[in-house]
């Protein structure tokens, strides 16, 4: 199990974002295109937060064109790469799973000030 330990801890990211619940988050996402590589912006709330370790993710959701769109982002994953907080949001939930429900100003967060 240790080993297990160590070569998970030799992946992880040292310098890692203050992502909380209710954030407005842009995230850069490297995206390659045959032998060119990119990075592509996602800006949305962060709704939920799981796990701990090698395995955190965070679960980002926007609305684009009135569709609802999730993604699910490893924190340690080199494809992640840079996670840039423009909002903080107050929230009183560790999971924001009710806004799926919620259209427009409704499915606004508060901002911390």
């Amino acid at each position: 199990m240790d080993a297990l330990k160590l070569m998970a801890e030799s992946c992880m990211k040292k310098d890692l974002p203050v992502v909380n619940i209710g954030d407005t988050v842009r995230v850069g996402v490297k995206i390659k295109e045959g032998d060119r590589e990119r990075i592509q912006a996602f800006e949305g709330t962060v709704i939920a937060k799981k796990h701990g370790g090698i395995a955190e993710t965070f679960t980002v959701r926007r609305v684009a064109h009135g569709v609802g769109i999730e993604r699910v982002f490893p924190i340690h994953s080199p494809a992640v790469a840079s996670v840039e907080v423009i909002r903080s949001g107050k929230v009183r939930r560790a999971k924001l799973y009710y806004l799926r429900d919620r259209v427009g100003k409704a499915a606004k967060v508060k901002e911390v000030k």
